[in-house]
């Protein structure tokens, strides 16, 4: 997976990178690069700082530590040596790149009147490489599937970062848009599905067009606002489902009832261990009060390939538990 990130980086990290084991090479998720720290790369449960060349190792005083310039040109790289152009993603402390890879950033912040204007000296750097992984919701989409409605229950998808949120929801608009519902004697037809894509990661645009296969009925609102995206979709393009990453601010809520009440089915994801820590969020408390979804997946990741999704019913009761690929 490095071969659609190692063009956007600096030539030492690329040479650096090129050392690590080939099955090391094709698993990472994450590259941390941290101005005069240890540089540092996850897979899977596991990290290992990078050596100066190229090695893995475990030692923080072994480990290659970017300069001042690293991070210099890695940030000119990152944003095609234009800063101006990502001004207000560098506000909010991320950018999405060319393959819905996100670049988390730190350094120091300038506010405006009390809230961040931008970030300066940028020291900090957390390169999330973005996956395609087509088949991950074919064994969850049969539990979300509402026989009644002919079509997907309102669900809300749970888990900690890094557990897969995106990656099944990706899934699940290409499943949803083709009709490939999973379930015996059904032959429903793909549903209009609606994709805001706020961060860019989800379909991967590049001027507008997905690269990421989210089917052949999906549209894509990219780069937006999800609560703007959400009302601008509803009135516009009049999806059956309508998808959306990481929900939890009161504008999202609102969208999630507009969607809702127009008879549009709704998919979210939100940060969480479990069902009862989501409920602790009082935005999302409200909704499940209120009992908007009606299934919930409580997303677990453990070592080795095997992961498990939990589906809960309307009341966060278990419906079953089962093995799926990890994302």
């Amino acid at each position: 997976m490095l071969d659609s990130i190692v063009h956007l980086l600096p030539q030492t990290f690329r040479f650096l990178l090129a050392g690590l084991p080939p099955d090391v090479q094709a698993s990472v998720e994450e590259i941390r690069v941290r101005e005069s720290r240890p540089l540092e790369i996850s897979w899977g449960d596991r990290y290992t700082f990078v050596g100066e060349r190229g090695e893995m190792v475990t030692q923080e005083t072994k480990a290659y530590k970017p300069t001042r310039q690293d991070c210099l040109t890695l940030l000119e790289m990152l944003t095609n040596h234009s800063l101006y152009t990502f001004e207000e993603e560098l506000r909010r402390g991320y950018i999405t790149i060319a393959g819905g890879h996100r670049v988390g950033l730190a350094g120091r912040t300038v506010l405006d009147q009390g809230h961040v204007k931008q970030i300066r000296d940028v020291s900090s750097f957390n390169i999330r490489i973005a996956r395609e992984i087509q088949g991950v919701g074919q064994e969850v989409l049969p539990q979300l599937f509402d026989p009644l409605l002919r079509s997907i229950h309102h669900t809300l998808i749970i888990s900690p970062p890094q557990h897969g949120k995106t990656t099944l929801i990706r899934d699940l608009a290409r499943l949803i848009s083709r009709g490939e519902w999973g379930v015996n004697n059904v032959s429903t037809a793909g549903k209009k599905v609606g994709v805001v894509d706020e961060r860019s990661e989800l379909a991967a645009c590049v001027k507008g067009v997905p690269r990421f296969d989210l089917g052949p009925r999906t549209d894509v609102m990219d780069g937006c606002p999800k609560a703007e995206g959400m009302m601008m979709m509803i009135r516009s393009l009049s999806p059956d489902v309508l998808i959306v990453d990481e929900i939890g601010r009161p504008e999202d809520a609102i969208a999630i009832h507009e969607a809702v009440h127009t008879g549009i089915r709704v998919v979210a994801t939100a940060h969480g261990a479990d069902y009862e820590d989501v409920r602790r969020r009082p935005v999302l408390k409200q909704l499940l009060d209120e009992g908007v979804f009606t299934r919930y997946v409580i997303l677990h990741r453990r070592k080795g390939e095997l992961a498990t999704h939990r589906v809960l019913d309307c009341q966060g009761k278990p419906l079953e538990l089962y093995p799926v690929r990890k994302g």
